[in-house]
């Protein structure tokens, strides 16, 4: 074994301290300067006396050695013997290589300082703001959705951490979102499934953290590693609520148990299968579910009103001037959405309103708006009738959609399947009020839909290719909605039309199709995700609505609550609503089904305006049937 000298150790200790980066070769540089400056001013003194006691001395000699050491040009006016120039000479040389290896030194340190915040690897210092952990074109909508949220705050804060690079984030994000007012965006590089890289996001003082939906293959697996990891950091005292959501209704389980009790997971093809057939039995519910979720539009609060303690809910629906009360919150947490109207509020309760910003909720200060009684009418049956529906398409939500189909429709019903596969229907349960029939068809065709007796159908649901990407999934969807909508126009306008679309860009572009009703099933979970990041306990809201046993969403005939072409106001459809135990959020126009943004969804109207509806509007409620 070779011995180490005591040059070794030397070399050693010089190269671990020059590893230190740009700090140690400073101060080395440093420290040759300073050596230089005092060798020089040493040497004057004894070299050349007399030149050194005509400039101070040696206290001068230092000084005036520290100036040419830093700044070449002042030696052009020294004057002396030879020995004093030469000196001088030295020290300008010397300083020359010493400032410029120093400038070099100080580039090279600020553009690796620049570039390591440009990797996005520093921690944040926020408070009381949203956490993103993931990277997917759900992050888009949620960032607009919570600017719009928060632009009656002074100052607020979006953190998203990503596998991606940090530029390309915000850049992404000012290109795809745009104007982001008062919200600041802060984007950080690291991987989700690390603890110590969500520690860059500063998660123990934020408000809520989202995960969200990745584009891979197994999504639902990186979820619930994502909440796992979250599960293992350790939180203190303060703990911000978790959301999520699952595509696979079978781990939804193990997604709830590794977020804990602090999170809340959706589950994404639930929401979309019920919103779909939803839309099937009352068109327009897509809609008003989107109106509802969007911050742009109107959404629900929860609101402390003391001042109604001791009123009944059915007596509350008139006290506002803004806002429509959809149902109260206990103080053990409970919600009642569309409670039996002589339920007393009491005084710890919070109100359950419809508006469009908590800012703008106001009780009324005089009396109720009268109601315009001619106005008011009584609700005819409607017995439930056998019906024919055409489902075009086969994915992974078919046979819980065709489940819940055969709940909700009429015995003696029928379903036929039409899609370009194999038959898929033997795998299915026993259908108890559907009749199923699979018909091998290509929807994109022409003569294939010609050959299905399209005039015999009440309702088409067309659902998207699964085994296609997004966009081109779409592009088959609005080729068949455009045959469909041919054929109708053909045959007279026999049937409704419900499909699903992958991107809410592209419907605009359906609307040419003119189908009754698009579910947009990703941004509505996007939707609803960023309003449980916001106020958590409206899960227990959603929750309620799309369970079938509680109240829920319905479009009924305008008929059934206000006389055809009566003049009335949006006061006396709530006190009609409210006589058949329901709450009125607003009404659905017929004639502007296909006009963006709003297609005829009115929800919250001012309750004085003038409102004359026809047979064929719809009145939106919440309402157990």
């Amino acid at each position: 074994m070779t011995r180490v000298t005591r040059r070794d150790r030397v070399r050693y200790w010089f190269d671990r301290t020059m590893s230190k980066g740009t700090p140690a070769l400073i101060g080395w540089l440093g420290l040759a300067s300073g050596a230089l400056v005092l060798v020089v001013a040493t040497a004057a003194v004894v070299i050349a006396p007399g030149d050194s006691e005509s400039n101070g001395h040696w206290p001068g000699m230092v000084w005036r050695s520290l100036l040419r050491t830093l700044d070449p040009g002042t030696m052009g006016d020294d004057t002396g013997t030879a020995p004093y120039l030469g000196l001088m000479l030295v020290s300008t040389i010397g300083g020359i290589f010493i400032v410029s290896s120093l400038i070099g030194v100080l580039t090279t340190g600020l553009e690796s300082k620049i570039t390591e915040l440009r990797k996005g690897r520093s921690r944040i210092v926020e408070h009381d703001h949203t956490v993103l952990l993931g990277w997917s074109e759900q992050v888009f909508t949620v960032v607009a959705e919570l600017v719009e949220a928060n632009q009656s705050r002074r100052r607020s804060c979006v953190a998203i951490l990503a596998d991606r690079d940090k530029v390309e984030m915000e850049d992404a994000i000012r290109a795809r979102v745009g104007d982001l007012g008062r919200t600041r965006i802060v984007c950080r590089t690291g991987d989700p499934l690390k603890v110590a890289d969500v520690e860059l996001v500063s998660p123990g003082t934020a408000r809520s953290i989202m995960v969200v939906t990745p584009e891979v293959d197994e999504a639902d697996a990186r979820i619930i590693k994502v909440l796992l990891s979250l599960g293992a950091r350790s939180w203190g005292r303060r703990r911000p609520h978790v959301v999520a959501a699952v595509h696979d209704s079978a781990n939804l389980p193990a997604a709830r148990l590794a977020g804990g009790p602090s999170a809340h997971v959706i589950d994404a093809d639930d929401v979309a299968i019920r919103l779909i057939v939803q839309s099937h039995r009352q068109s327009g519910l897509s809609q008003v579910c989107t109106e509802l979720l969007d911050f742009v539009g109107h959404e629900f609060y929860m609101r402390a009103e003391p001042a109604l303690a001791g009123m009944t809910f059915g007596e509350s629906l008139s006290a506002y001037d803004l806002g429509v009360p959809s149902g109260l919150r206990r103080a053990d947490g409970a919600v009642l959405l569309n409670p039996p109207m002589d339920t007393v509020i009491r005084a710890d309760d919070e109100i359950i309103l419809l508006a469009e910003d908590d800012l703008l909720i106001r009780l009324a200060t005089g009396p109720a708006p009268p109601v315009r009684e001619a106005a008011i009418t009584t609700a005819t049956p409607r017995p439930l009738v056998p019906e024919r529906t055409l489902m075009l398409g086969w994915n992974h939500r078919a046979p819980k959609i065709i489940e819940l189909l055969d709940e909700f429709l009429a015995p003696d019903s029928a379903l036929v399947v039409a899609a370009p596969r194999e038959d898929p229907t033997g795998a299915l349960p026993p259908a108890t009020n559907l009749k199923i029939d699979f018909i091998r068809a290509e929807p994109t065709e022409r003569p294939a839909l010609e050959s299905l007796d399209l005039g015999s159908f009440q309702r088409v649901i067309v659902l998207s290719d699964a085994r296609r990407d997004r966009e081109h999934a779409d592009a088959r969807t609005l080729v068949t909605l455009l045959h469909l909508r041919d054929i109708e126009d053909g045959l007279g306008d026999p049937f409704a039309i419900v499909s699903e679309i992958n991107d809410d860009a592209n419907r605009e572009i359906a609307q040419v199709t003119k189908a009754d009703d698009f579910v947009v099933s990703e941004k509505l979970i996007s939707l609803m995700l960023t309003q449980l990041s916001e106020n958590r306990h409206l899960y227990e809201v959603f929750a309620d609505l799309l369970d079938p046993a509680g109240s829920e969403i319905y479009l009924k005939p305008a008929c059934d609550y206000l006389a055809p072409g009566a003049e009335a106001d949006f006061a006396t459809l709530i006190e009609a609503a409210r006589r058949r135990g329901e709450v009125a959020l607003g009404y659905r126009l017929t004639e502007r089904f296909h006009e963006p943004p709003g297609y005829g969804v009115v929800l919250n109207p001012e309750k004085t305006a003038p409102l004359t509806l026809s047979a064929d509007d719809r009145v939106i409620v919440l309402a157990e049937s």
